[in-house]
């Protein structure tokens, strides 16, 4: 496997490129342009400053994550053709500048949910968390979604009554911040730092998709990635979806790539070599109902890209992301699974610890910069043994 690190880009990303480089192991970053507004076409000359950048530091830009897809190409608006030229016009120019991995989601308004950044470790360190009754109060108590009772059972609503009684005014604010303001601000752009008024804000965006179920945005999805695989094929880009996280059904809001099945699908509905799937362990470990080494061994040869961390999966519905070298992700597993059927693949550890200070460094939720480093280390010891062990099946 190719080992990389994502990065932000020198105006939104405190970890420097010179830092990166000082990384065993570490060839190449995965970035983006992350003042550009989804449906917006990015141009060459950008393309080519950041690539230019990278490859000044002693690195290669090995992939985007990502170019985000347009609301209006999900729920299939009467622009969506708009967008989807734009859509096409980006990956032409990506293409001219050799680069040839997008890593993209389907999820409609929201990407991935936690509802603490910094969840202590007994040792110090803290952890993203989700805590499923907390996710639970946000949905009834904050956002009052209509109709969000029918999706809890019983208890789970006893426990958010119980919980009501007991919030304080800071810990409603850090929920939003965290589940929208931090989510939306730093991944999809639709809600920014500072923005008036985030659950107005956020529920507009919600209103869009009352009236897309499941099968229609599966159609929407199948219709974009139609639309834009003879650019793919022309200049060799392969598109990653990445999976829903966690991987299950929330806000009221449809999630089409949770499991086998959404997966087996989008790759059958569009089958095209570049139309591929970014294995994130940690997104699919996230669900009970997923075994990631089952997935990993009928996925590998149509992924293109991976995210290798875990979760440990808690009472309740709730999860944490874990050690690299814990939890229900199976990592050195999927290094063995994936060197074996489809080696050479660009992967990132994803997330990682808040450790060693990095709480005050202003890093991004999740991409702290002495935890990852520890991650990779520790990534790098399993992708070891598996080489070894590799070395030794020739030998005898």
């Amino acid at each position: 496997m190719k080992m990389t690190l994502r990065w932000y880009g020198s105006s939104f990303d405190t970890v420097t490129l010179k830092q990166i480089r000082q990384i065993p192991g570490v060839t190449g970053v995965i970035s983006t342009l992350y003042d550009t507004s989804p449906g917006e076409v990015w141009s060459r000359s950008r393309i080519h400053a950041l690539k230019r950048e990278i490859e000044q530091a002693g690195l290669s830009l090995m992939g985007i994550e990502s170019v985000n897809v347009h609301d209006s190409i999900k729920i299939g608006d009467s622009d969506r053709d708009v967008y989807i030229d734009n859509y096409i016009e980006t990956l032409k120019h990506l293409g001219e500048e050799d680069i040839h991995l997008i890593c993209y989601n389907f999820m409609p308004v929201i990407d991935w949910i936690r509802t603490d950044l910094q969840y202590p470790w007994p040792d110090g360190t803290s952890s993203l968390y989700y805590d499923r009754i907390r996710f639970a109060y946000f949905d009834i108590k904050i956002l009052e979604r209509e109709g969000a009772e029918k999706d809890y059972t019983e208890e789970e609503l006893h426990k958010v009554s119980e919980l009501d009684q007991v919030i304080t005014e800071k810990e409603k604010d850090d929920l939003i911040d965290t589940i929208i303001v931090k989510t939306q601000g730093f991944v999809n752009g639709n809600i920014k730092e500072g923005d008036k008024e985030p659950v107005v804000l956020f529920k507009r965006l919600l209103t869009l998709y009352k009236d897309i179920n499941r099968d229609i945005l599966r159609e929407n999805m199948c219709y974009f990635l139609s639309a834009i695989m003879p650019v793919c094929e022309e200049y060799r880009v392969n598109m990653c979806v990445h999976p829903d996280d966690p991987p299950f059904q929330v806000l009221g809001l449809p999630r089409i790539v949770t499991n086998e099945e959404d997966i087996a699908w989008f790759l059958n509905a569009v089958d095209n070599p570049h139309n591929g799937l970014t294995f994130c362990a940690g997104s699919l470990s996230a669900g009970e109902h997923n075994d990631t080494r089952e997935l990993a061994k009928k996925f590998a040869k149509r992924t293109h890209f991976i995210h290798l961390r875990s979760t440990a999966a808690m009472p309740g519905g709730n999860f944490i992301e874990s050690s690299h070298l814990t939890g229900r992700g199976h990592l050195i597993d999927l290094i063995r699974i994936f060197e074996n059927e489809n080696p050479g693949l660009p992967m990132r550890v994803d997330h990682g610890r808040m450790m060693l200070g990095d709480e005050d460094k202003g890093y991004n939720p999740g991409y702290s910069f002495h935890g990852r480093m520890l991650a990779l280390a520790q990534v790098e010891g399993m992708m070891a043994v598996v080489d070894d062990e590799k070395k030794r099946q020739i030998i005898l």
